[in-house]
């Protein structure tokens, strides 16, 4: 019981001190974190990164049809969706 009573006062504090905040101690030209931009630099990918990238999607591009024996489609599949990816 004792514990219950401590997390309700400690919360009606909480929400007493953000009721006491004044106006105009909130800055208007503060954009909230999800609102601003955030600049990433773009990954540079080598060829044998994005050879490696097609051969383990190519893998399970042909896991998925049973490993059945076009290995060429499969494999220009996996080239289109990693160079769509990495494009993107």
């Amino acid at each position: 019981m004792a514990t219950s009573k401590t997390s309700d006062t400690s919360a009606k504090k909480t929400t007493a001190a953000k009721k006491a905040a004044p106006k105009s101690a909130v800055s208007k030209t503060a954009k909230p974190a999800a609102t601003r931009k955030k600049s990433v630099k773009p990954a540079i990918i080598t060829s044998e990164e994005r050879y490696k990238m097609i051969e383990v999607a190519a893998y399970y591009i042909a896991e998925k049809h049973g490993f059945g024996h076009d290995h060429m489609s499969h494999w220009l599949q996996a080239e289109q969706e990693i160079n769509a990816k990495l494009n993107a």
